[in-house]
């Protein structure tokens, strides 16, 4: 009798470890997706990576202000790091392209994107812009960036583009 006591008690307390277990997994959250935050580094050497289009003189698409749009002698390289292609018409997180810009003064345009991913810049499915420095470094000591860049200057006229996930210059 005392066996079959002890018994018992043993098989209720594993059904109620089980049990317990059982519950803990249903409770757990699914991971929360982590963004990509870009640094300095993440453009070093961008000039360096797939040049994926270069385009020569004016481009009346980008108006007289946007890279350097209506300029005849300006030259636009767009480079895009580790050779990234989109999967189903979209960018991966972790995507990083630059534009570089050669103005007819001689001097230099940088802009970057960077698809953050997570819940970033949902209305621009993921994207952050930025202005940078001759050498790939964040404009102003890293402030010029964000999914509101230059007052939404940047997002407003890549919209234009949102059937190619916001990104013109790729081919």
């Amino acid at each position: 009798m005392k066996k079959i006591l002890t018994i018992g008690l043993v098989i209720g307390f594993l059904g109620i470890l089980t049990l317990t277990q059982s519950c803990t997994k249903e409770e757990e959250t699914e991971p929360v997706e982590q963004e990509f935050v870009a640094d300095n580094s993440t453009f070093a050497g961008f000039q360096t990576w797939t040049l994926v289009n270069e385009v020569n003189g004016a481009d009346p698409a980008l108006g007289a202000m946007a890279h350097g749009g209506q300029n005849d002698s300006t030259n636009r390289k767009v480079y895009i790091k580790d050779n990234v292609k989109p999967v189903n018409g979209l960018y991966p997180k972790g995507t990083v392209v630059v534009k570089f810009t050669t103005l007819s003064n001689g001097s230099f345009e940088v802009t970057g994107l960077v698809k953050r991913g997570a819940n970033f810049n949902t209305t621009g499915n993921g994207w952050e812009w930025f202005m940078l420095m001759p050498d790939g470094t964040i404009a102003d000591n890293g402030n010029m960036r964000g999914a509101n860049l230059m007052d939404g200057m940047c997002q407003g006229c890549h919209t234009a583009a949102k059937s190619k996930d916001f990104v013109f210059s790729t081919k």
